[in-house]
């Protein structure tokens, strides 16, 4: 197994904001607390440590507890739900929507980043200890982005009426999806382990949000990952406080709002919010609804269904059902921060991104602003496909340009006769420049004629240069076929492998040791993205 890296900035992938970030950009250091870097940790954990209270820690610990005890715990785990008891103990957290099979590969690249740094920042604060967590996203109710997984280029789909939040899915009508699932796969060593997986999750949970938990520890509980639904009333308790002053003052409308000002007068004019916020960013939530509520000149309304509150309704709904207040996507990264002793996020891009609004909303309710760490990123490359580029002389870097560009970069490398006609446009503006010249010392008014002259026979080669390619295409048909079929195995749909495959169809590859494999490419702290070419 060999390893490589490439600047974010030169994949073509990743966008100018987070490019920007990674390279400390000054007008993004105010959206920030901390740049990450084994050194900035210090600071964090003094000011984690000084705001988090022990009967938080109390609390958290309770429902965690609680919703590990019905799962057979490893001792990775059981120790590091111990270690949450010490004040010396902190989290680094990811989280992600309840993917079925966990969707794309990038899932599994989030929280290997996670358990990564946890190990990084115990050996060099070896007084304190880290703990991954994984936070499940159980109130989403996007149905659509969770209910599919690719699987060996075919989309694997539930079909489902969904409503409400999706962690509280029955998973009884998957039996027929896991049926043909599982017939596909084979019964190789590998392929009964993942039917065993699925025996233990799937097949033995009332919920998604049960099945997830219980699929992702099986992968990870040897690393002492604790997996998180925030979805619990002794949780939401903790976050009473924040939910009344939302629903009083809106400021998150109102902060976030000044910072997305800030980052177009002074990062750029050109920025565009990852996501916008509303007067109330907090929908109610049942077993049946998840909608956004709104402010009336009676009080507080649900969006859709309007069940109505007045004022002092309100307030006796929070108080007596906390559980049925559930944060938006730019509140939910508040009740993380205030129920864990969480020093560092690791997200996405888009996910980064909308946390960069959100600095100033932090510092209105005085909660800490973790530290923000873009999740490694990577391509999985076989041996066989590693050793198919060899033969075709190609660079990796080859690889990030689009499809068409690097079909006709080779084309014109391997062909035996030069298809570059750009010394032909060179003489061609020798030659007018020649004439533009003759027209000026003559009669300037024939200058119109002779560049609408000049852009046609420019425009001639062109159109020849892109006729011959074609043509010499036809020619090394096979060639092509290889070069197309090798691109999409590694950027397939011409988008990045991570966003796309998932990770079981590795997993069926490489069996268990696949997780390791991962694990030993990818450094959180190291923020390029990575080749990971496989054994």
């Amino acid at each position: 197994m060999s390893m490589s890296r490439i600047p974010y900035r030169d994949t073509g992938y990743f966008s100018t904001l987070i490019c920007d970030l990674i390279e400390q950009h000054p007008a993004l250091e105010v959206m920030i607390a901390r740049h990450p870097s084994i050194e900035t940790f210090a600071a964090q954990l003094e000011e984690k440590e000084a705001h988090y209270t022990e009967a938080t820690r109390t609390q958290l610990v309770k429902a965690i507890e609680t919703q590990y005890a019905n799962l057979p715990l490893s001792d990775e785990v059981s120790a590091n739900i111990r270690l949450l008891h010490d004040k010396k103990t902190f989290t680094i957290t990811t989280g992600h929507q309840l993917n079925l099979f966990t969707g794309p590969l990038y899932f599994v690249f989030k929280i290997v980043s996670t358990i990564n740094l946890c190990k990084q920042l115990k050996a060099r604060y070896p007084k304190n200890n880290f703990v991954p967590i994984y936070w499940m996203a159980t109130e989403d109710h996007d149905f659509e982005e969770i209910s599919f997984f690719n699987f060996n280029g075919k989309k694997i789909k539930w079909s489902y009426e969904s409503k409400g939040a999706v962690g509280r899915l029955p998973v009884d009508n998957l039996s027929s999806l896991l049926d043909l699932f599982e017939d596909s796969i084979g019964t190789n060593s590998a392929a009964n382990k993942l039917k065993e997986l699925i025996a233990v999750s799937y097949r033995s949970s009332a919920s998604l949000a049960e099945a997830t938990q219980r699929l992702v520890h099986q992968l990870f509980s040897s690393s002492g990952l604790v997996i998180l639904d925030a979805d619990t009333p002794d949780l939401k308790k903790l976050f009473v406080p924040y939910v009344r002053a939302e629903l009083k003052e809106s400021q998150c409308e109102k902060t976030v709002l000044a910072s997305i000002d800030a980052l177009k007068n002074d990062y750029s004019d050109q920025y565009i919010p990852q996501v916008n916020p509303r007067e109330i960013n907090l929908f109610y939530l049942t077993d049946d609804i998840r909608e956004r509520i709104v402010r009336t000149t009676e009080g507080y309304a649900t969006v859709d269904s309007k069940i109505v509150f007045s004022e002092a309704s309100m307030q006796e709904e929070i108080e007596t059902h906390p559980e049925r207040f559930s944060p938006n996507v730019l509140m939910r990264p508040l009740y993380q921060e205030v129920i864990l002793p969480n020093l560092c996020y690791i997200g996405g891009g888009g996910e980064i991104a909308y946390w960069l609004q959100l600095k100033g909303f932090f510092q209105s309710q005085k909660v800490p602003f973790p530290i923000l760490l873009l999740r490694n990123s990577a391509v999985l490359v076989a041996g066989k496909t590693a050793k198919k580029i060899v033969k075709l002389n190609l660079d990796k870097q080859d690889f990030f340009l689009k499809r068409t560009a690097l079909i006709n970069k080779k084309i014109r490398q391997i062909s035996n006769i030069d298809l570059d006609l750009q010394p032909f446009k060179e003489k061609l503006q020798e030659q007018f420049t020649h004439l533009e010249s003759l027209v000026n010392s003559t009669d300037a008014s024939f200058a119109g004629t002779v560049a609408a002259q000049k852009q046609k026979q420019f425009n001639g080669i062109d159109t020849l240069e892109k006729r011959l390619l074609q043509a010499q295409k036809r020619k090394l048909v096979d060639q092509v076929g290889r070069l197309s079929e090798l691109h999409e195995t590694i950027f397939p749909g011409e988008s990045l492998q991570e966003r796309h495959n998932n990770f079981f169809q590795f997993y069926l590859e490489y069996g268990e040791e696949i997780l390791p494999l991962i694990s030993k490419s990818l450094d959180p702290l190291q923020l390029e993205f990575s080749w990971i070419e496989l054994p």
